[in-house]
């Protein structure tokens, strides 16, 4: 079984957003990890709010029914982005039986894309 989610946003609008409220939408959002790669930069935070509403779309939740911070996106130098899920993210995961997942991340000047494939038993 295969599921995906895909999701696209403006990189204006998550720069807006981090300008208004700062800390407090970085901590709901993010975790300290996601933090520290992004840096403020509005690009890399848009394309990882993106990542984690194309998981939840994968994983069939929507935005309610797992945190933001339930969903990760790390990346070693080097290395393709990939996505970490804690607590209700994972354990919606495991029920969906999803072994493995994919993740694509793009931006332009405008815009942020994320694509991400789950791969279950």
């Amino acid at each position: 079984m295969i599921y995906t989610g895909v999701d696209l946003i403006e990189i204006e609008r998550i720069g807006e957003v981090y300008e208004r409220y700062g800390e407090r939408f970085l901590n709901r959002c993010y975790t300290a990890g996601e933090q520290l790669y992004a840096r403020g930069r509005a690009p890399q935070l848009a394309s990882r709010f993106a990542a984690k509403e194309a998981v939840m779309k994968a994983l069939g939740t929507g935005v309610r029914g797992v945190a933001w911070t339930e969903v990760e996106v790390v990346r070693a130098r080097g290395q393709a982005p990939e996505i970490v899920l804690h607590r209700r993210a994972a354990k919606r995961a495991e029920y969906m039986g999803i072994k493995r997942m994919a993740l694509s991340l793009s931006h332009s000047r405008e815009m942020a894309i994320a694509s991400v494939v789950a791969e279950a038993d």
